[in-house]
């Protein structure tokens, strides 16, 4: 085996587990809980109300599913009365429950079928996203190169990889093994093109970050060690805003997975994104009313 290789094993096992969301569930508790309408998501004879008149699609992460990921936030807005759906997306063969893999463009092609499926069950003219890390960046993709913008109101990024990732600088030592790219490139599409500067990203940003007619909420967390800089993650452009959950509540400690999978405050910024027009201050004591 060449030097390189030796060294680059433990740098890839270091993306992969950097980006890795911590799953709670186990597999088979994911799988019945995904073909169980009772859980109280994808429940696709749901009808929009009129306090909530727009279906919510959840876009898991990378190394994530449509249940793991959401086991917080989705049952969260079902609560709150909105019909909630996710949904699997980047699967790689071989590899079962860890999604969020395959090249992103073609994530963004199945995001677009999904809101297909769910706009025409609902009726809705409209839905609202709400994604995790990857999840919170492909939709741009959908948005803009899909024609999604006539069929999303809002765009709520949570922990979004929207200008890639550094891990905290490893990323650019991959210039210095000739091949490690590619090697990523072919295993783990979804990890290449998440990586600071890649032609995907390059693609994305090019013209501005945003589409006319969506709006843009990014939420993010000083102590991210995921997708890094952590204010890598913001968007420029007309109906943007940025929040950091730390500013809301300094005591806040949520990093990239927590903050997608139990954080209160990102909970309550997410369905203020969601209905605006109904928002309410977020602060440590407020999350718990």
């Amino acid at each position: 085996m060449l030097p390189w290789k030796r060294l680059l094993r433990p740098l890839t096992a270091l993306l992969l587990t950097a980006t890795v969301t911590v799953l709670p569930a186990a597999t088979a508790q994911a799988a019945d809980a995904a073909a169980a309408p009772s859980s109280g998501w994808n429940d696709f004879s749901c009808k929009p109300s009129a306090a909530h008149p727009r279906p919510v699609v959840l876009v898991h992460g990378t190394f994530a599913n449509s249940v793991d990921n959401w086991l917080g936030l989705a049952p969260y807005l079902k609560n709150r009365g909105y019909c909630v759906y996710s949904f699997d997306y980047g699967q790689l063969p071989g590899v079962p429950v860890f999604h969020g893999l395959g090249p992103i463009d073609r994530s963004a092609e199945q995001l677009s079928a999904f809101v297909d499926t769910v706009l025409g069950a609902t009726g809705a003219a409209e839905t609202d996203l709400v994604g995790h890390s990857q999840g919170g960046m492909m939709p741009r993709y959908y948005l803009r190169f899909l024609g999604g913008a006539a069929k999303v109101n809002a765009l709520v990024g949570i922990a979004p990889s929207n200008h890639g990732t550094t891990l905290n600088g490893l990323t650019r030592l991959l210039a210095y093994f000739p091949g490690a790219g590619d090697l990523l490139s072919q295993n783990t599409p979804a990890l290449a093109d998440q990586v600071a500067g890649s032609a995907f990203l390059t693609k994305l940003n090019e013209g501005g970050d945003t589409v006319p007619g969506v709006r843009y909420t990014v939420l993010a967390t000083r102590y991210d060690e995921v997708v890094t800089p952590y204010r890598s993650q913001f968007l420029d452009g007309p109906g943007v805003r940025n929040v950091v959950i730390q500013d809301l509540c300094p005591l806040d400690l949520s990093e990239h997975a927590a903050i997608g999978l139990l954080d209160l405050v990102a909970f309550h910024e997410v369905t203020n994104a969601l209905d605006p027009a109904h928002a309410t201050p977020t602060t440590c004591a407020s999350v718990l009313g």
